[in-house]
């Protein structure tokens, strides 16, 4: 057993993150400090003066455990990155994890290309970004590469000089390949690429006017007219960048709305002064969160899992004590100075105001369609307990499919519904242990019994310490609903009944085309119309297990069918060790076979079944 009062005395005074958990062992917050010692102390202290939220999650602390860091920045580095992979119930939460994509120029190669990445890291390339966009990255690079014709391939040039592909054949590289375009050549197309992706527009355009002039002056109208062209792509292609600020700096401004439970974070992406576009995070917070807790939060999970950070970002309320810290962290992962500033009057300001608007707009669509799909949910599960007659609506829905191909490898999903939303977190899947061959009815008893036992197990134990890799099984489902007929319900019943469990039992039915049809219970098809909101949810319960189930055999069939035994063989090839594995459901079968039982197999001889006998028996001598 945990002891609290044991555990605070053994507390370091040193920095680093500690990690609150609940009595089933799952971490309910995590928090950084620059004393681990005074700070943890102070949740289990006089709680009068406590934050609503920390009195509220006072209760449910079981233990804790901590890590020691070197410093504060790492505490708080180690901090974003565990609340990203945990995601604690008290802590604020960014739920948006986006990867913006970048213009990468790969300048450690001899001959650069340019490509769009959503990874940045530290290999002498320059990127470009981020951008909000796919579609405008993808643009950009089609019209440089139309008047800039760079190489394509990641061929490596040093080693040897290959033939040329079709790109040099139709004008669009100039095949370093081949070694017939200097590097100096090359290169200048490439500062030049820089330079308008740099935001250079103007000296880029001035450059290339000047070619067009010179051009034109040696009486070569048809290249001054191509540089004619480029001008105008490259023209248009800067219009769309919008500025919106005086100075050049690159910027990121965040402005928030928010309700109880929810934020919208709004981002303005400004570089060079131009608006490059602008993204909304919505962000999991509790009713008593600050504001600038919340943005605080927002900051250090955003910019852990972006590569670009800017000189400034313009807030619109001051980051209290973190400033300082956030401040330091960020200019350490950019590498200059980054600032973090409140404006109060300005062209910035009225921006941010701009950005506020656009936060608040966003967040009242976001409302509507919570409360919609809220309704449509409740909706659903009371019309789910009118046509099962139950007592209330069910909370809880888990769902059970099974998995193999001609019985081989068989393997079972089990998903979880609360309040008609999936609950990933409690997701599971079995290897089906005690069942051989194609035994559907075998393997859902095998399974359902599996996943009760243990949460049977697990109510027993409620209160005592549990180990970090229980499975958290002891929350019961209000209804189970199961990939199959009548068979498959009634298998399930007999186990429920031997564990001594009472729960409601409903089959998930298809059509001839394996989409869900109906729902079956008490030996009878509801009926439900595919226009209902019922009918819509169970369609998704049944595609989610289903789709779980059959990830799960996929990726153990990758791994488990690539080589058997079979395959060291001669004369067994993939079609016959198919054709033996669909006929005897396992190699033990196969192995104890009699010639003339392998024989009747499709596409044996007596030749190979003799060997195929012969090779088995020579193992076991």
């Amino acid at each position: 057993m945990f002891d609290i009062t044991e555990q605070l005395k053994k507390i370091p005074e040193k920095s680093g993150v500690y990690l609150m958990k609940d009595e089933f062992g799952e971490i309910i917050y995590i928090g950084k400090a620059n004393s681990l010692k005074s700070r943890v102390r102070q949740y289990f202290q006089s709680n009068k003066n406590q934050h609503p939220k920390v009195r509220a999650m006072i209760d449910h602390i079981a233990e804790f455990e901590y890590i020691i860091t070197d410093s504060e920045i790492e505490a708080l580095m180690l901090e974003s990155n565990l609340v990203k992979k945990h995601r604690p119930k008290y802590n604020v939460l960014l739920m948006d994890d986006k990867q913006f994509p970048y213009i990468k120029v790969t300048m450690a190669e001899p001959y650069p290309r340019i490509i769009k990445t959503r990874t940045v890291t530290k290999d002498k390339s320059k990127y470009f970004g981020p951008y909000i966009n796919v579609g405008a990255v993808n643009h950009t690079i089609e019209i440089l590469k139309k008047y800039y014709p760079l190489r394509t391939c990641s061929r490596n040039l040093e080693k040897s000089r290959e033939r040329p592909c079709l790109n040099f054949h139709i004008g669009q590289c100039l095949g370093p390949c081949t070694g017939n375009v200097s590097k100096e050549v090359y290169m200048a197309m490439i500062d030049e690429v820089m330079m308008f992706l740099g935001g250079k527009h103007q000296e880029l355009v001035g450059q290339i006017e000047r070619k067009m002039k010179n051009a034109s002056s040696e009486m070569n109208f048809e290249k001054a007219a191509e540089y004619r062209d480029q001008i105008n792509s490259l023209t248009s292609l800067m219009e769309k960048q919008k500025v919106v600020l005086s100075t050049d700096v690159d910027q990121d401004l965040m402005a928030m709305a928010r309700d109880k439970n929810n934020a919208c974070v709004m981002v303005f992406f400004v570089r060079s002064g131009k608006l490059m576009g602008r993204e909304y995070y919505m962000v999991s917070v509790n009713e008593t969160d600050s504001r600038c807790e919340i943005m605080s939060a927002f900051i250090k999970q955003f910019y852990a899992g972006t590569a670009f950070v800017p000189k400034e970002i313009l807030v619109e309320e001051a980051l209290e004590e973190e400033k300082g810290l956030i401040e330091a962290w960020l200019s350490a992962k950019r590498e200059h100075k980054v600032t973090i500033k409140q404006p109060y009057k300005g062209e910035k300001k009225a921006l941010l105001e701009l950005v506020h608007k656009n936060a608040v707009e966003v967040m009242k669509q976001f409302s509507e369609k919570l409360i919609s799909d809220r309704d449509k949910s409740e909706g659903a599960l009371k019309e789910l307990a009118a046509r099962l007659c139950l007592a209330l609506p069910p909370t809880r829905i888990e769902a059970f499919d099974i998995s193999n191909t001609q019985g081989i490898q068989s393997v079972a999903s089990m998903v979880v519904f609360e309040n008609g939303k999936p609950k990933y977190s409690d997701y599971r899947r079995f290897k089906i242990k005690t069942v051989e061959g194609s035994n559907d009815y075998g393997s859902m008893q095998e399974v359902v019994y599996r996943r009760f036992r243990k949460g049977l197990e697990e109510k027993d134990i409620k209160g005592k310490e549990i180990s970090e890799d229980a499975e958290k099984f002891s929350k019961l489902p209000d209804l189970l609903l199961i990939d199959g007929g009548i068979g498959h319900i009634n298998a399930v019943k007999q186990v429920l009944i031997a564990l001594g469990l009472s729960i409601p039992v409903a089959g998930m039915v298809k059509d001839d085309r394996h989409r869900t049809k109906d729902l079956l219970y008490e030996g009878c098809e509801l009926n439900i119309q595919k226009n209902q909101n019922v009918f819509r949810l169970i369609a998704k319960v049944q595609d989610e297990a289903h789709r779980f189930a059959i990830n799960y055999h996929k990726s153990l069939r990758g791994k488990t069918l690539v080589h058997s035994i079979l395959d060291d063989i001669s004369g067994i090839g993939q079609k016959r060790r198919t054709e033996l594995l669909k006929h005897f459901g396992s190699i033990d079968k196969i192995k104890k076979a009699t010639i003339e039982e392998l024989c009747e197999v499709e596409g044996m001889n007596k030749r190979v079944a003799t060997d195929l006998n012969g090779y088995f028996s020579a193992k076991k001598s």
